[in-house]
């Protein structure tokens, strides 16, 4: 982060107080939770002054902290200092001046309006927090986080890669890499140092609106990618999060919490699946990830967050040493009689930190309160903030707790993250019904209809967790486009057809006069419990408004075409169906009207260019399905083989009869 006249400004005050006082006196920050992402006047950069250039470098937090270890600092502290650095506030809830107060360990950002900050005034919100903790009593750094679960997605002008849904379709460990690799930089450009990423969930029910950020239902394929993110990220020194420890992917259906379907429900799992799942974060700590997050579901009826066993196993089986986060806001649904009895409840379990966006403060309170009357040991708070403490060190914020110092490995918004997001994108799209021939081509000459809700948006492409944690479609953004980063489908195809010679028509009076029809359809962007869906269907109830109808046009057309065809041999147009969802929907119902469908995922802001890409044959078909795909609800849960289409497959290796969706000899699956 460069922002020099605010960083001045916290240096020379603190240079004073060091001069006069071992401990800084409050110093009021007027600022309120709705300005506090802004920027202010006082933080335009000015040419330093002859003051500013002879300012001694400030290394150390609080003086009294030079050279010590996380256990000699902690020794330090009082209670109250120790319960400030257990808990973690969001950043739309907590004014400058709490944070300069009690000098909380943690902001969690979440921005929960729109539009998005750009990547310099996310960068100043951090510096602004930090000013505020170094100005505090403790003068302990305080460590920003973000859920950059698919890039950074909080960030105006930040690359959208794809869901991880897309990239274990792709199934390409550098490319997973390469990603982590991106993400890390980028966020280090927004002054981000701790992601709560990647999510190792194997969603075991496509009906789960998490199932997307799955990389696949099998737990080789997820461990495989998320260790290679994982490196990516690691190699530029910014702290991953692993998530969300154990089993959330197995949460059966209908025990979701409170009126979810699924979501935070009750995984009913097996030895061997359990130790599967133990198995990726085994690995993940094994590479030196320095925190996990625990999960918002219950294992056999006890929530995760009061599941000592399970995170005993995960200090004392598995060996990690790190930081133990809970998710957001989770105490709250633990069994304890109110907030305070959650609180001593889950920091007894073996939670380190917790993330209280609303309610911060109180839980900080409840921490002191219960350590004071006994209910947690010291030795348990003294575990915890040893162990927050060595996370900051080890990232380097105690020596450089702005990023002075931090040089990341690419420029924002680089070329290079476009082309690895764009190869991404293409290599996840899956082929899951072909023509004899082989793929439809567009060529020179060709007329194109395109058509269907998911053709030109942006939104569509990139799904939840993309500026907002629902995401959002381009009619919910006053700027025309919801993720600006990369073209729709309409817009890629369109630049294509101009580059090879091909027309692209939308109009619906010419569909019959074109030599291709493109159906483009899709779900509406989701994420977690709103994504649950008892239908799961292509025209259900999260189906993109549109979807029905052009889905039916494609049938009136097929039928009503069918006899001309006989009686006058007329040629009916192939159909080419792009869907464009973070799960398996439902088609088997119209599929047999379609030549060719691509199971496109949600591919990101390249999404658009990696899909014109695959038709205009400049990329190949590379992408095989993550998880199986079911020809109706009744067959989650079979075996892989006695679903539609089983996991690893893809029409480009051997295609399947469209009119037998049941798939009596499925294609052999080519990855496990």
């Amino acid at each position: 982060m460069k922002n020099r006249t605010i960083k001045t400004i916290c240096l020379m005050t603190m240079l004073s107080l060091m001069l006069t006082s071992c401990n800084a006196p409050q110093k009021h920050v007027e600022t309120t939770p709705s300005d506090l992402p802004r920027p202010t006047e006082t933080s335009v950069e000015t040419e330093p002054t002859e003051t500013e250039e002879t300012l001694p470098p400030y290394h150390c937090i609080n003086p009294k902290f030079e050279d010590l270890t996380a256990e000699e600092i902690c020794a330090l502290l009082t209670v109250e200092e120790k319960a400030d650095q257990m808990v973690q506030g969001a950043n739309y809830n907590m004014p400058l001046d709490e944070m300069q107060k009690n000098c909380y360990g943690s902001v969690l950002s979440h921005y929960p309006e729109w539009p998005a900050l750009p990547q310099d005034e996310w960068s100043e919100v951090v510096s602004r927090y930090q000013d505020a903790a170094l100005l505090s009593d403790t003068r302990i750094p305080m460590i920003y986080a973000n859920d950059c679960t698919h890039g950074v997605l909080e960030a105006r002008g930040s690359v959208i890669f794809p869901q991880n849904i897309n990239v274990g379709a792709a199934d390409d460990e550098s490319l997973s890499f390469e990603m982590g690799v991106l993400t890390g930089s980028d966020m280090q450009h927004c002054g981000f140092l701790w992601t709560f990423s990647p999510c190792v969930a194997s969603a075991q029910d496509p009906r789960w609106g998490r199932t997307y950020e799955s990389y696949s239902d099998d737990e080789a394929l997820v461990g495989k990618h998320a260790l290679a993110y994982t490196k990516g990220l690691l190699s530029q020194n910014v702290l991953p999060c692993p998530k969300h420890f154990i089993g959330d992917g197995y949460a059966v259906f209908g025990t979701g919490e409170g009126d979810f379907l699924i979501d935070r429900g009750d995984a009913k799992m097996t030895d061997e699946q359990i130790q599967k799942c133990l198995k990726v974060y085994k690995d993940l700590i094994d590479a030196g990830v320095p925190t996990i997050m625990l999960s918002h579901s219950s294992i056999n009826g006890v929530k995760m967050h009061e599941n000592k066993e399970f995170i005993d196993k995960l200090r004392n089986e598995l060996g990690f040493k790190g930081v133990i986060i809970s998710d957001w806001e989770s105490l709250h649904k633990c069994s304890g009689a109110d907030d305070k009895a959650n609180v001593i409840l889950c920091v007894n379990s073996g939670v380190d930190m917790l993330m209280e966006g609303d309610h911060y403060a109180e839980t900080r309170d409840y921490i002191i309160e219960a350590v004071n009357e006994g209910s947690i040991p010291m030795e348990r708070i003294d575990e915890a903030v040893t162990r927050i403490l060595q996370m900051k060190m080890d990232c380097g914020l105690f020596e450089d707790p702005f990023q002075e110092n931090r040089v990341p490995s690419y420029d924002w918004n680089s070329e290079h993250a476009h082309s690895v997001a764009r190869k991404l994108a293409a290599e996840s799209m899956v082929p899951l019904v072909l023509p004899e021939d082989g793929p439809i081509t567009l060529q020179a000459g060709m007329k194109v209809f395109v058509m269907g809700p998911a053709a030109d948006d942006t939104g569509v492409l990139c799904g939840g967790w993309t500026y907002l944690w629902q995401g959002g479609l381009d009619a919910d953004a006053d700027t025309g486009r919801w993720c600006a980063e990369g073209p729709s489908i309409l817009e890629a195809l369109q630049a294509s057809a101009s580059e090879i010679g091909f027309e692209i028509v939308t109009d619906p009076a010419e569909m019959e006069n074109c030599d291709v029809i493109l159906l483009c359809i899709g779900e509406k962007p989701y994420a977690e419990m709103q994504g649950d869906t008892e239908d799961l269907s292509i025209t259900g109830s999260l189906a993109l408004d549109g979807n029905k109808e052009a889905i039916e046009k494609i049938a009136e057309y097929k039928k009503s075409n069918e006899g001309k065809k006989k009686s006058q041999q007329t040629e009916l147009k192939p159909v080419i169906t792009l869907i464009v969802a973070g799960r398996n929907v439902l088609i088997s119902d119209y599929v047999s009207d379609w030549d060719e469908v691509v199971m496109c995922y949600l591919p990101g802001s390249e999404g658009g260019n990696a899909v014109s890409d695959i038709l205009t044959g400049k990329a190949s078909f590379f992408g095989r399905l993550p998880m199986p795909y079911y020809a109706s609800v009744d067959q989650i849960g079979a075996e892989n083989g006695e679903v539609w289409l089983p996991r690893g497959f893809s029409a480009a290796e051997k295609n399947l009869d469209p009119d037998n969706p049941e798939g009596t000899e499925p294609a052999e699956t080519t990855n496990s």
